[in-house]
């Protein structure tokens, strides 16, 4: 699995972003996706992309982004069961 991850400087503060790679079935799922990770507790800011099967989550500064995304994806799964997220 190649997650890229790379980190973005803003104001003297380091934000992290990692690109994930995920298995989901129509874009409305996507969507729904894309909702349950922005309502994640550690995640600032999420964006999936249908058409590339990819997330991209950008966490709160300090955050364990391991620890969310195990969250992220149980979140995905109470909307969409059978989606994916390959962390």
């Amino acid at each position: 699995m190649n997650n890229c991850s790379y980190d973005i400087k803003k104001k003297g503060d380091t934000m992290m972003k990692k690109t994930y790679k995920i298995d989901v079935d129509c874009a409305n799922c996507a969507n729904k996706m894309e909702d349950a990770a922005k309502n994640t507790a550690g995640v600032k800011d999420a964006t999936v992309n249908f058409m590339a099967l990819k997330m991209i989550v950008e966490f709160e500064e300090g955050a364990d982004a391991k620890a969310v995304m195990k969250d992220v994806l149980k979140n995905c799964k109470k909307v969409e069961d059978d989606c994916e997220i390959f962390l």
